[in-house]
């Protein structure tokens, strides 16, 4: 997958611009607050609709405009292809692929895909489980609109079971409550199952990137956090039975306490909590690992990489560990941002864009 172009017009400080970029390593250099994260954010935007930093579309839009838009076109095995996004103040955001207006964000995802690695990716290894289902499910939703739909699905039949829970009417809830289950679970199983096939291949893969990177002084494991197994039918059985058995607590808790929303993955450095135990720069690698590991599987779903994007990934890494992170990154377009390009100048060819107050120095 390479992305050629990426244009940007009234979105966040760019007035109008276009970019350029290599097949191989491409570094967004510049002072901090000129761009550089910007122009990265809109190329994940058209890979999975979703910005790891607006909450709202509105805040998209360059101040004192009311709309803006974002296009890439890029090349993959399957052909070339060309995304774009209007967002408006006053309406929704509207998507396109080869020009055709898309209904649905699921017919957005996998037409480019890209993996994102950001400081606030530190949360993946620092924070909570919800950090870490947020990477599995970005994933494999650009990895499976299968995913994506089961996912929203089971969501909506989550917040409506909730909303029952909550009801004072008890002999109401036992009535209803059986019904829900059965679709809750269906919903579940794929999530589930999914995942598990996912964390069964990201593991070694993630093992293995972390040993080239740390030049193999630590070992990272990752595994499950939850005890769902077998096919699709054994683990929807498995959640229906965890929802009735914990029926009553729901009842008292108002909310539901069991399913693929409350799972976690456990991630390890040298067989302890990298959570709770690893430095900051332990964390920092074990993360970067998990991303590069995304990378290979991607390759072995699709045949060809994902863009890499690494925002801010270099500054706080020992000198050996970002040359070792080089060296895979020159495996695939790689989209770097950082404040000194000198801190690459010695590892390879590279095509420097350099960023002033939103516009590309030339």
């Amino acid at each position: 997958m390479l992305i050629s172009k990426l244009r940007l017009k009234n979105f966040r400080n760019y007035a109008e611009e276009e970019f350029e970029y290599s097949s191989g390593v491409n570094i967004i250099s510049g002072g901090n607050a000129q761009g550089k994260t910007n122009s990265v954010e809109a190329i994940f935007l058209l890979c999975t609709g979703y910005s790891p930093k607006a909450r709202r579309d509105k805040q998209l839009i360059r101040t004192g405009e009311t709309s803006a838009k974002i296009e890439a076109d890029a090349v993959s095995a399957y052909g070339k292809v060309n995304v774009s996004m209007d967002f408006y103040s006053d309406r929704n955001k509207e998507a396109k692929v080869n020009g055709i207006p898309v209904a649905k964000i699921g017919e957005l995802l996998g037409n480019i895909n890209s993996v994102l690695f950001t400081p606030s990716e530190l949360k993946l290894v620092q924070d909570a489980p919800e950090d870490r289902r947020r990477f599995l499910d970005i994933s494999l939703s650009q990895i499976s609109r299968g995913y994506f739909y089961a996912l929203q699905k089971y969501k909506k039949i989550l917040s409506q079971r909730n909303n029952l829970l909550k009801s004072e009417d008890r002999d109401m809830i036992l009535d209803t409550l059986p019904v829900w289950d059965v679709s809750l679970a269906a919903a579940g199983a794929k999530i589930v199952y999914l995942r598990n096939d996912f964390i069964k291949t990201l593991s070694p893969l993630a093992t293995e990137s972390h040993a080239a990177i740390s030049d193999g002084e630590e070992e990272l494991s990752v595994e499950c956090d939850y005890k769902y197994e077998g096919g699709e039918e054994d683990i929807c059985e498995q959640l229906k039975n965890a929802l009735k058995e914990r029926m009553e607590k729901d009842i008292e808790l108002g909310y539901t306490t069991v399913g693929p929303h409350r799972d976690d993955l456990k991630i390890k450095v040298n067989g302890t909590d990298v959570r709770v135990f690893g430095s900051q720069g332990q964390q920092r690698t074990a993360a970067l690992s998990l991303k590069i590991a995304e990378t290979e599987i991607f390759r072995q779903k699709f045949g060809e990489y994902p863009v890499l994007i690494l925002d801010d990934a270099l500054s706080e890494l020992q000198r050996s560990r970002r040359e070792k992170l080089l060296s895979v990154a020159e495996k695939m377009q790689t989209i770097i941002t950082c404040t000194e390009p000198e801190m690459i100048e010695n590892h390879g060819k590279y095509n420097n864009i350099r960023i002033k107050n939103g516009e590309i120095i030339r």
